[in-house]
């Protein structure tokens, strides 16, 4: 893909992940967390479904339940998670524990995709991960919302390489309204047996749920799944890295909240872990020849 058009989808989707951070945040005033969480992707995924009714849909039942396992992971579990971690800890570290997600990528791309890392790309990793650290601050209490970010972390790592194993036998378009559609049936079923609802209608609370729904889901969603079909899941997960940077600027964009000097410091320290994950690799045919083979294999 040509560079300055794969860097503009990177900021549009990065930008949008981490904006929803403060906008979940503002909506939860109005809405009970899986409530709001249910409503935001059953309505992205019913308007989507309705603008691919005429593309191709899977045909057998296994491929639908692929299709349904990818939404439970990357729709209800990452985004169920991170609601109800919500709850008890602060947005940003929220985004910490949430963007571990790059790191396991590049395990789980090791160990079952048979993905070939240099010692370099796992060095830019770390250093992205320490970036992300501190730009929100150098720190992070453990609470029980700790553990449900840990849990979107290892949710979404295994939706990414799953979309990546089986995204090929989807039109990107119908596999992001179908898997966001299943994800958010399940989040609205939750958020009325595992909570008390809570729903305040007024123009704000519609508006933060036509963003989320629309910009935050179907347009972010959309476009990180077709960058991780056109690239190795570990290199493109690097770029997550950006988000919690992002989720920072609309804070205090829309929160008010003051950007202090360690968020440039920890930004400086993601862009350089970005460049060491997708500029320092080894030779081309080698870690193109153990992508083919896990794809033969699969």
């Amino acid at each position: 893909m040509n560079r300055l058009w794969f860097g503009m989808l990177v900021v549009v989707t990065t930008s949008l992940m981490g904006s929803s951070f403060a906008v979940g945040k503002i909506g939860l005033a109005y809405f009970s967390p899986l409530l709001l969480v249910g409503l935001r992707f059953t309505l992205a995924g019913l308007l989507l479904a309705l603008w691919v009714r005429k593309k191709p849909l899977p045909r057998s039942g296994r491929v639908w339940g692929q299709l349904g396992l990818i939404g439970f992971l990357q729709t209800a579990a990452v985004m169920g998670c991170i609601f109800l971690s919500l709850r008890t800890i602060t947005a940003g570290e929220s985004s910490i524990l949430t963007f571990l997600n790059p790191l396991l990528v590049v395990i789980w791309g090791t160990l079952f995709l048979r993905v070939t890392y240099r010692l370099s790309q796992w060095l830019g990793v770390l250093i992205g991960l320490c970036g992300v650290f501190i730009t929100l601050g150098f720190h992070l209490q453990w609470e029980s919302g700790t553990l449900f970010g840990l849990g979107s972390a290892l949710a979404w790592s295994i939706a990414t390489i799953l979309v990546k194993r089986w995204g090929v036998r989807f039109n990107v378009w119908v596999m992001t309204a179908y898997q966001m559609l299943f994800g958010g049936l399940l989040l609205l079923l939750m958020g009325v047996t595992l909570e008390t609802p809570k729903l305040i209608v007024t123009t704000a609370s519609l508006l933060i749920v036509l963003w989320l729904a629309i910009m935050a889901s179907i347009v972010q969603f959309a476009t990180w799944f077709y960058l991780l079909s056109q690239g190795d899941p570990g290199r493109t997960s690097a770029f997550l890295f950006l988000a919690p940077f992002f989720g920072v600027l609309s804070g205090w964009v829309l929160l008010g909240e003051v950007v202090m000097w360690h968020v440039y410091a920890g930004g400086l320290l993601i862009f350089a872990g970005i460049f060491l994950v997708n500029w320092t690799f080894g030779p081309q045919k080698q870690l193109l020849a153990s992508s083919h083979a896990a794809k033969a294999k699969a």
